[in-house]
């Protein structure tokens, strides 16, 4: 008998030798993909990524289209005119006729100031042609005049900030959405790492299959020479076959879910081809230790989460103040000086306007201020109630994030307890499979138990695999949950990314 046991045996440490031969042969030809090198690439041709990334580019663009309030406008007007009437007053015009020619050459510019006023200079010329009585009136003459003003606001719309709120909330627009972007590449980097060692897990799951049929196949061999040697009836050969039988279909399933995996890993990282990718990098075992205070700590200052909602309160907080400004009422200072002209020459025009002979000023206030104020007064109490809404959001994900990092922390502690329990457990099955067998070479067990008892070996190994790659899942979660996600893997976030966007959409 212990012959036969020895057999059984080597047959067993023949069969893993085999395996490991076979994964080492399938290995060629296909994509190495180490975990460094597959966060590179899915940070780098995402498409989700990409996508993303546009909106930081686009609120750079709506920044500088609000700060397009500070360009200096330029105008200018050209106009003649020709009439014939009928002049109400002949004892001024002299003439039953009236004919008048007017021609009208203007030019200026204008420019908003960070206080909120505008200033504008000009310089206007009109040309005008009559056929009044000459003793009576001028009937061929210029006027020109240079001009300079002022337009102020005093209560509401005054000042920096108010002037400047578009191109604020714009910029707080752009903050918000790059921790967004972060967020996306924290959530792609994560899905990247648990699908590098799903595809890991599923790899190993494959070869433990091969290894189970190819034990099974042994044993079904082995059933038929002592069914034909009268050592055995012949119902265990139908055991036998039935467990190759349900082994092959085993094989089947799990190389489809290994294929659906390479696929889906083909589209995070934008692979192209149907090469067979292998996972060079293996999962760690080493204990990782975490202080939940410094934990909770981190995750408050960088969870991108946080970052969008403090940068949304920002700017709501900013629009409030505004429009508590708007409801004051609008009181606007104004002040203008002309140097003026009327002359029959155009130079001459021009002289008295340089000598500053016949200067016009002026200054005054402009009040207006709607009875009941009621549409800028529910406009404040509308943000206002924004405002507190935002705050209780943005304590709402505070509260959210401790719950993550603490359940993160929990996980992380009992998914590294579950690698010794399967250990052992996997090396529990390995003796009481060899127990089986020597049981089976004995007569006292059936092949049929020597199959289900090698199931357990499976489900055994597979458990112990299982927990292997939730331990590095709950590490990837511990640092997604943090913020430190990036940071770990060498990965920053910072605007010049979509600066270069809205450049090259410039050219």
């Amino acid at each position: 008998m212990r012959p036969q046991i020895k057999i059984s045996l080597t047959i067993l440490f023949s069969i893993y030798l085999g395996a490991a031969a076979g994964m080492a042969s399938a290995e060629e030809g296909a994509l190495s993909l180490s975990m460094k090198d597959a966060i590179k690439r899915a940070a780098e041709n995402n498409l989700d990524v990409k996508i993303e990334l546009y909106n930081p580019a686009i609120a750079e663009a709506d920044i500088r289209r609000n700060a397009g309030i500070y360009d200096t406008l330029l105008n200018a007007l050209v106009n003649y005119n020709n009439s014939t009437t009928k002049p109400s007053n002949v004892v001024i015009t002299g003439t039953d006729i009236t004919k008048q020619q007017s021609f009208e050459f203007n030019a200026g510019v204008s420019q908003l100031i960070p206080t909120g006023g505008t200033v504008a200079i000009g310089f206007n010329n009109i040309w005008y042609n009559n056929n009044f009585d000459a003793t009576r009136t001028l009937t061929n003459y210029y006027q020109s005049d240079l001009a300079l003003s002022l337009s102020q606001p005093l209560l509401k719309n005054f000042g920096r900030e108010n002037t400047e709120l578009a191109i604020n909330v714009a910029r707080f627009a752009k903050e918000g959405s790059l921790e967004t972007f972060r967020t996306r590449l924290n959530n792609t980097v994560s899905q990247v790492l648990n699908e590098y060692f799903k595809l890991y897990s599923l790899r190993q799951d494959l070869e433990v299959k091969k290894v189970s049929l190819t034990l099974a196949q042994r044993i079904l061999s082995d059933t038929q020479g002592r069914v034909k040697a009268g050592v055995l009836p012949a119902m265990e050969i139908l055991n036998a076959e039935f467990g190759v039988a349900t082994r092959e279909k085993d094989i089947i399933d799990a190389q489809r879910a290994l294929n659906d995996e390479m696929d889906l890993i083909r589209v995070l990282l934008q692979l192209q081809g149907n090469q067979e990718i292998i996972p060079t990098d293996t999962p760690t075992k080493q204990e990782l230790t975490v202080e939940e205070d410094e934990a909770l700590t981190l995750a408050f200052a960088t969870r991108p989460e946080l970052q969008t909602q403090r940068a949304n309160l920002k700017s709501r907080e900013l629009q409030t103040r505004a429009l508590r400004n708007r409801t004051l009422p609008d009181l606007t200072f104004r002040t203008s000086v002309s140097l003026t002209s009327l002359d029959r020459s155009y130079a001459n025009g021009i002289n008295n306007i340089s000598s500053a002979d016949y200067p016009v000023w002026g200054l005054g206030l402009q009040l207006s201020y709607p009875l009941g104020n009621r549409a800028a007064e529910n406009e404040y109490i509308q943000s206002k109630l924004a405002l507190e809404q935002t705050r209780t959001q943005l304590k709402a994900i505070e509260t959210n994030i401790a719950n993550e990092v603490r359940t993160a922390i929990r996980g992380l502690r009992a998914s590294f307890k579950q690698l010794e329990v399967t250990d052992r457990g996997r090396a529990f099955a390995e003796e009481r499979l060899n127990a089986f067998i020597k049981k089976n070479q004995a007569g006292l067990a059936t092949t049929k138990d020597v199959l289900d008892v090698e199931n357990d070996l499976v489900t055994a190994q597979n458990n112990q695999i299982r927990a292997l790659v939730d331990y590095n899942n709950s590490i990837t979660r511990l640092w997604l949950t943090t913020g430190q996600l990036l940071d770990k893997q060498g990965i920053k976030v910072d605007e010049k990314q979509a600066d270069s966007l809205y450049d090259e959409a410039r050219r």
